[in-house]
């Protein structure tokens, strides 16, 4: 896996590069200028992109949108010490394919990125609550929870569920026997029945709403 670091906090990116480079993964970008880092990003096409929230001048999610400009289609995934509900939320409305903390052990954030090169959207487990609040907001009724859910096929909802467990499309259409370009055409109409902008707020959405134990009981 090739990877691209930007972050201005430099003991945390060298001792991060160290890091991944003993766990045999190669870092071909690393900086904390942000400019030079979309630079480098755009230079090297790395597989993914480790982007900080607070820069010098600049956020993470700025920088995050000049990537996207450039339409580069590798995951970028954001690595920050912020729990805030609005960077968590900016940062997926933006594009990014991963929120994930700094604090977290080494091992859990090589299994993230290696799910997220796969097509996985990962979200820090302990920032889960406040995604599902933002998206969820108050608990709604039994009967609007229904109406929710109501406009999707039961294929829908079975790749609904799939996706609450973190799997990406590839898993999905190997599970249910069917093509990856099917499973995705489904789960772009999930996300607009749903009215949602990414799979993990669809995916909270299903589990905050206890829809796969329904699903398994029905």
């Amino acid at each position: 896996m090739r990877l691209c670091l930007i972050d201005d906090h430099a003991l945390f990116r060298i001792g991060l590069q160290e890091l991944l480079e003993r766990r045999g993964l190669h870092v071909v970008g690393s900086t904390g200028d942000a400019s030079l880092g979309v630079e480098l990003v755009t230079q090297e096409q790395p597989d993914v992109v480790l982007l900080d929230m607070r820069m010098p001048n600049t956020t993470g999610v700025k920088v995050l949108m000049e990537l996207k400009s450039r339409e580069l289609s590798m995951p970028i995934v954001m690595l920050t010490t912020s729990s805030e509900e609005q960077d968590l939320v900016s940062s997926l409305q933006g594009g990014a394919r991963g929120y994930l903390l700094k604090d977290m052990e080494p091992d859990e954030l090589l299994k993230a990125l290696e799910d997220i090169v796969k097509g996985a959207t990962i979200v820090a487990p302990s920032l889960t609550g406040i995604l599902a609040k933002v998206v969820q907001g108050d608990q709604a009724p039994e009967s609007d929870k229904e109406a929710l859910f109501s406009s999707l096929t039961p294929r829908e909802r079975e790749i609904l569920c799939h996706l609450a467990e973190g799997q990406s499309n590839k898993v999905i259409a190997r599970n249910l026997g069917i093509a990856d370009g099917t499973v995705k055409l489904h789960v772009k109409a999930i996300l607009r029945k749903l009215d949602v902008h990414s799979r993990v707020e669809a995916a909270v959405i299903a589990v905050q709403n206890s829809l796969c134990k329904k699903e398994i009981l029905d």
